[in-house]
């Protein structure tokens, strides 16, 4: 009996065995992984503006089969322009989501930010990456390829008058101001805007070009601008006709887009006279001559001209009254007193003594050139009322002036070119003061005194880039701050104007600091301790220690040098040059 129950015990536990080990074999087994494959809705791809909230193409992906939650699979989905080799991918990253859409306008600023051409068919490729949520066991899926057309995003382009007349006397009067939305939405590049103008029946086959820049959505235009473009495309003088508006943009990569045309019924006034210089100055290119500034003073409208400009030594030139007509030119026919007299389509060319900065003036009723150095500074509180020493500039280019000046927030001044209170005729002095219209100058000094913006130092800046308006603008020069990523400083963060150190200013628009810098990285220089204060970017593309230029409407960052340690940045505004040595 004994026996017997023994045998009955040892049989239930290997029951018991037996059935465990039964129910070990039936748990799962997972393994490390597998591979995804990934599919496309579609891989050929032409969406268009009104696609732009729309998905216009959806990938999915299979199980990967982690031993986890499916909920905390990471998953990355890369693109990349074919042959970019996932080097300069754009990523979307999802949880536990094994599908996703891309929406038209997403699609769009993709295509735009790797450069390809609206209307033209480019190539992506597309791949997923999976992993658990901490990385680890990452898969590369398959890759697909999709042949993609971006499409272009034009602004709305709107005017705020479809009709102008007016006459020489309103010619500085307000217009109209074009306005628009930005074009690219979502581009992370710059896009430059210009407006082109033809007339109505041409559609835009001789557009002409007025440029604008970036980052502007509004432009006023006088009527004496409307007027010159009635001309341009050749609506007579005391007749209406329309011209035709619309907007151009383009992308840092070179993609353009046009948006509507507007149209303006223009009823033209006879033409204000222009005045043109070429020679050395312009490789004598009588079709892209430089325009000069008309003289509004008294009795000089329509007769005097002048403009600042840099020569060489024994720079020759010639004025002419219109492009690409070198019978309209006005030549050297002798010297007669301060000046050199002159007559149209006659004579040789006229030419500079010694390099420097010249106010080359035309007087066209009395058949007369001037041929002088001079450069427009400031005359005022600041440093005494004596034209004789004034607080001269730095020459930023053609007809461009920046003077940055010791002041207080009361000092009144004037701009002013010459040694005396005189401006009895062409080849004397001239000072502006202030316009009628905010940030407009007068002429011959008949405004106000301008005032200075602050303490203890004013940026002034005469701008006579537009010739029938001379113009100004005023900034505090009171600080010069070194912001970006490129400083290796204890408390100065990336890009922020408020721990940014300052700089020292010396004199004479020079401003400097000593600083250890991080390798190939950005800086650029702002004038106040918060953005939107005036700021300096690089004009040229240059890198590593040196002198560079620079300017202030716009631009790419400077680069730091190539090599890490501490080097004296040097600024200097009246050169408009900046160094790292």
């Amino acid at each position: 009996m004994k026996y017997l129950n023994r045998i009955l015990f040892f049989a239930a536990i290997i029951t018991v065995v037996v059935a465990g080990c039964k129910k070990v074999a039936d748990l799962p087994f997972y393994n490390e992984g597998t591979v995804v494959a990934l599919t496309a809705s579609k891989t050929t791809l032409m969406p268009m503006p009104a696609d732009s909230t729309k998905d216009v193409v959806t990938f999915s992906w299979t199980d990967p089969n982690y031993a986890t939650d499916s909920k905390t699979v990471r998953y990355l989905l890369e693109i990349d322009s074919v042959g970019g080799q996932f080097g300069t991918k754009v990523t979307k990253e999802l949880a536990g989501e094994r599908t996703a859409s891309i929406k038209g306008s997403e699609l769009n600023n993709i295509l735009l930010n790797y450069g390809f051409t609206p209307g033209t068919s480019s190539e992506l490729e597309v791949r997923v990456i999976s992993s658990y949520a901490n990385n680890n066991e990452q898969f590369k899926s398959n890759i697909i390829k999709l042949t993609v057309t971006p499409y272009t995003d034009p602004s709305a382009f709107v005017t705020s008058k479809i009709f102008v007349a007016g006459s020489l006397a309103t010619a500085t009067d307000n217009a109209l101001t074009f306005s628009w939305t930005p074009s690219f939405k979502g581009y992370s590049g710059v896009v430059t805007y210009s407006i082109q103008y033809d007339s109505l029946t041409k559609n835009f086959a001789n557009a002409q070009n007025i440029p604008v820049g970036a980052t502007i959505y509004s432009l006023p235009m006088t009527i004496g601008q409307i007027n010159a473009n009635a001309l341009d495309v050749g609506i007579k003088g005391t007749t209406s006709g329309k011209v035709q508006y619309r907007l151009k943009a383009v992308t840092a990569l070179g993609a353009v887009a046009y948006s509507n045309p507007v149209n303006v019924t223009v009823k033209a006034y006879v033409s204000i006279i222009n005045m043109y210089l070429v020679g050395s100055v312009n490789g004598w290119d009588i079709n892209a001559p430089l325009q000069l500034v008309s003289d509004k003073g008294p009795g000089r409208n329509n007769k005097v001209y002048y403009t600042y400009v840099k020569l060489d030594a024994n720079s020759e030139f010639k004025f002419a009254q219109k492009i690409g007509d070198w019978g309209s030119a006005y030549g050297n026919t002798g010297t007669s007193g301060a000046g050199y007299s002159t007559d149209y389509n006659q004579g040789g060319n006229f030419s500079s003594t010694t390099a420097g900065v010249y106010r080359l003036t035309i007087d066209i009723s009395n058949k007369m050139v001037y041929v002088q150095q001079k450069q427009v500074g400031v005359v005022g509180n600041m440093q005494g009322w004596n034209p004789a020493a004034p607080n001269a500039g730095g020459y930023v280019s053609r007809d461009k002036f920046l003077i940055v000046t010791n002041s207080n927030g009361t000092d009144e001044f004037k701009f002013h070119d010459g040694t005396a209170w005189d401006n009895g005729t062409p080849d004397k002095a001239r000072w502006w003061g202030k316009g009628t219209v905010a940030g407009t100058l007068d002429n011959d000094g008949q405004g106000a005194n301008l005032v200075a913006s602050t303490s203890p130092r004013t940026r002034a800046i005469w701008d006579g880039s537009d010739p029938q308006q001379v113009k100004y603008e005023l900034s505090p020069a009171s600080e010069m701050r070194l912001v970006g990523d490129g400083m290796n400083k204890p408390g100065v963060n990336d890009w922020d104007p408020p721990s940014s150190p300052q700089m020292t200013y010396s004199g004479n628009g020079v401003w400097t600091i000593t600083i250890a810098l991080k390798a190939g990285k950005d800086l650029k220089f702002l004038a106040g301790n918060a953005w939107g204060a005036f700021d300096y970017e690089d004009s040229g593309a240059g890198v590593g220690t040196g002198t560079r230029n620079i300017k202030w409407t716009g631009g790419d960052n400077f680069k730091t040098p190539a090599t890490a340690g501490t080097y004296t940045v040097t600024l200097d505004e009246h050169n408009q040059t900046m160094s790292i040595n």
